[in-house]
């Protein structure tokens, strides 16, 4: 091969890759993530405890009920999740707009009864130093809330391993600006070129980024977490369909369309769970492959590749 291409299984589901760049892979293979228990719970919450829809579609995110009940998942969140929680917004105005409002209601208030509030700036010293003592209040066992944006520097890079991030919280979708010039020369330039439809493109990248947040709790085998995703649409199977098999394959059904309450139940019980002790003498035996494991994939796979001369 002249090429090989390695990607992290964050940014799959791959099958749009080899269209946006323009190639044609001669062999493709995805490897599932092996753990030896449930390292990850996704939640998808649809509506608050008053049952009114959640979400940060244009015409529903300055709603006040949606700001209370985003507030009532932060709060009720940071209550029983021990240690750090992460949450992700889809800009910086969204965030600073909520942060204000949930100010005024009193929100934040009763969050700092539970945990810190850290918030990431545009200012990258501000934001390091924010790290810096998010990290420390974990540490001390006083628990933080750090607050970031979906496309900024903490998501792209910072990890939250183990007591850093036993939760991390999406509050929307975080799609791009669509009025912004430069999106739509490049929407224009995939569907002229690549015939790839502007919506298709959008949801995908959106919901990349959304798995790229996700991904800031889960480091190692060892490491758990709870995933929230908070809005209505990611309920809808278009939306779901695009995140990747290392979040799908625990997202059951019983996880879908929850009320703020029913999301804080399924994640005490959760947390209550990983507690436990865990055998350590067994735990390698079912997430490496022995020789006859190694040998059946890849005699299932022949198949499917092309025979080197």
């Amino acid at each position: 091969f002249s090429t090989v291409v390695l990607t992290s299984g964050t940014l799959s589901p791959i099958d749009l890759y080899p269209r946006l760049l323009n190639f044609s892979p001669v062999v493709r293979e995805s490897l599932p993530m092996s753990v030896y228990r449930s390292c990850i719970c996704p939640l998808v919450i649809t509506r608050g405890s008053d049952q009114m829809p959640v979400s940060t579609k244009f015409d529903l995110r300055d709603d006040l009920s949606v700001v209370r009940n985003y507030g009532g998942l932060l709060l009720e969140m940071a209550a029983c999740v021990p240690d750090g929680m992460v949450c992700f917004f889809p800009s910086y105005m969204y965030m600073e707009s909520i942060i204000q409002q949930w100010d005024v209601l009193g929100v934040l208030k009763k969050v700092l009864a539970h945990k810190l509030i850290f918030i990431e700036t545009k200012d990258i010293v501000e934001t390091t130093l924010a790290l810096d003592n998010y990290k420390r209040a974990c540490e001390i066992g006083r628990g933080a809330v750090f607050f970031s944006v979906a496309r900024g520097k903490v998501a792209e890079g910072i990890d939250f391993d183990r007591h850093y991030g036993r939760a991390v919280l999406l509050f929307g979708i975080p799609f791009q600006y669509t009025l912004s010039n430069k999106l739509r020369a490049r929407l224009e330039y995939l569907r002229y070129t690549h015939h790839i439809k502007e919506g298709d493109f959008l949801t995908f990248d959106a919901l990349r980024q959304a798995a790229q947040c996700a991904g800031r709790v889960i480091r190692s085998k060892a490491d758990y977490g709870i995933i929230v995703f908070a809005d209505s649409r990611y309920n809808r199977h278009d939306k779901r369909s695009k995140l990747p098999p290392w979040i799908n394959q625990f997202l059951l059904e019983s996880h879908l369309n929850l009320s703020v309450d029913m999301a804080v139940h399924m994640s005490k019980k959760y947390l209550s769970l990983m507690a436990q002790p865990v055998d350590e003498s067994t735990t390698v035996a079912s997430i490496l492959l022995d020789e006859a494991a190694v040998v059946k994939h890849l005699e299932g796979g022949s198949s499917k590749r092309p025979r080197l001369e």
